[in-house]
């Protein structure tokens, strides 16, 4: 795209050499890129500054602090938020412009189209998924959080239509990897704010959380993959924890 509009984009990455090139391909209607990144060994770096983002390294200080790093770097009026296995689909894209051409509100949500095997997937709770990444910089804040970090928008917010797209595991290896990593943040979150917990109350749970995402979020209607991610939501909830129990054993 040859004209580029008014818009800063914040990205945060960590090893994404084999979802980046795609993610920036399909930012390349904005201006200016931001990037920070939290120490990668692969070819990120190389990958991002190649493209023409301004690269940023830092140490790792959360998903929160590290997106508003990101986002206090930023140039422009404008900022859309963006990780690395996201999207902006042509159709997105045009919406962005339009209503950047005439904002009538300082924030906007989007819904996300999250696939998992190749599959779009309607439950569990990841459709529509909607989340703010549009706004005002001097208006929007990311919450100062180790985990599902949001923005807070301090003024209007309205809904857009047209969804991003969002690959957030790999394949199952990632999926285990991710309840390691989620659960130590949940953890460490719910130890700060002075949580207790026993094995019974993990196990419990966990088991509910299964149960939520997989009946009454009809993850059984997305089979495999449904499974999948129902019960890596228990198995999360459920090490989380235990790892809290864990925390409070040895603080």
């Amino acid at each position: 795209m040859k004209h580029k509009i008014s818009l800063s984009v914040a990205i945060i990455t960590l090893n994404e050499e084999d979802r980046l090139p795609a993610c920036l391909e399909s930012l390349t209607f904005a201006d200016e890129v931001i990037v920070v990144d939290s120490g990668s060994t692969d070819r990120t770096v190389e990958i991002a500054r190649s493209a023409g983002c301004k690269v940023y390294e830092e140490a790792w200080k959360g998903f929160g602090p590290q997106k508003q790093s990101a986002v206090d770097k930023c140039n422009h009026e404008w900022v859309l938020i963006i990780d690395a296995d996201e999207r902006v689909p042509e159709e997105t894209r045009a919406e962005i412009i339009s209503v950047l051409n005439r904002p009538d509100a300082d924030g906007y949500s989007f819904p996300r189209k999250n696939i998992y095997n190749g599959k779009w997937i309607r439950s569990c709770g990841w459709w529509p998924d909607r989340v703010v990444r549009l706004f005002r910089k001097e208006q929007g804040k990311v919450k100062e959080a180790q985990v599902h970090e949001a923005v807070i928008v301090s003024g209007t917010t309205r809904p857009l239509d047209k969804p991003l797209i969002h690959y957030p595991v790999r394949n199952l290896e990632h999926v285990i990897s991710k309840i390691n990593n989620y659960s130590s943040l949940g953890a460490s979150m719910l130890f700060e704010k002075g949580h207790t917990a026993t094995s019974f109350r993990a196990f419990f749970r966990g088991a509910a959380a299964f149960l939520k995402y997989y009946i009454l979020k009809r993850g059984m209607f997305d089979g495999y993959e449904g499974f999948v991610l129902s019960f890596s939501h228990g198995i999360n909830t459920c090490f989380k924890y235990l790892k809290l129990r864990e925390k409070r054993i040895n603080s």
